[in-house]
């Protein structure tokens, strides 16, 4: 047994070695599955691992601003927003059809939180994303025109599937900034 599990791991099979690890603590459950079954949970247990690794690791080089949740949203009276024009969001259509979305609103009404919970969605739906607050990408492209990296941040940018510019219009934008 441990032979197998040193190959599923040099394998990189972590998720499979885990499954095999439960299926023979828990044997009475699995004694009847024919071979092909089990090995089928077994592959089935990596898949999910894995898609499951690639949804955190895309939420964490998202770097969203708050954890926020599509299902936490409070959907009160005045606050503006549609239900199920956010259920439409959430399905990531707008994704899919390259469109944009532009969130608005008076300070406090929780525009950081709507488009993070897009983000969050967007990551669940295996979606690369990043957030920025627009002045400090915009110091950030300054930065890059004078060290070289600028065409290398405008790249890393446009692979973005989802792009969160956040407080657009909070300040004035500076000549500089203006010409990005």
């Amino acid at each position: 047994m441990n032979q197998i599990n040193e190959q599923l791991k040099s394998l990189h099979l972590s998720h499979a070695a885990t499954a095999l690890e439960q299926q023979r603590e828990q044997l009475s459950t699995y004694a009847e599955l024919h071979f092909e079954e089990r090995l089928s949970l077994l592959l089935e247990s990596e898949l999910l691992g894995r898609n499951q690794t690639k949804i955190q690791r895309l939420k964490r080089q998202a770097k969203l601003r708050v954890d926020a949740l599509p299902s936490q949203i409070i959907y009160r009276e005045g606050r503006g927003l549609k239900r199920t024009q956010m259920s439409e969001l959430f399905t990531g259509g707008y994704l899919q059809k390259k469109q944009n979305v532009l969130i608005t609103g008076a300070t406090g009404a929780g525009k950081t939180y709507v488009a993070c919970a897009l983000a969050a969605q967007a990551c669940e739906q295996l979606y690369s994303v990043r957030y920025h607050r627009l002045s400090r990408l915009l110091d950030d492209l300054s930065s890059g025109r004078l060290d070289g990296t600028y065409q290398k941040q405008l790249l890393a940018l446009s692979r973005k599937h989802l792009l969160i510019l956040d407080d657009w219009g909070m300040e004035k934008l500076s000549p500089d900034h203006a010409g990005h």
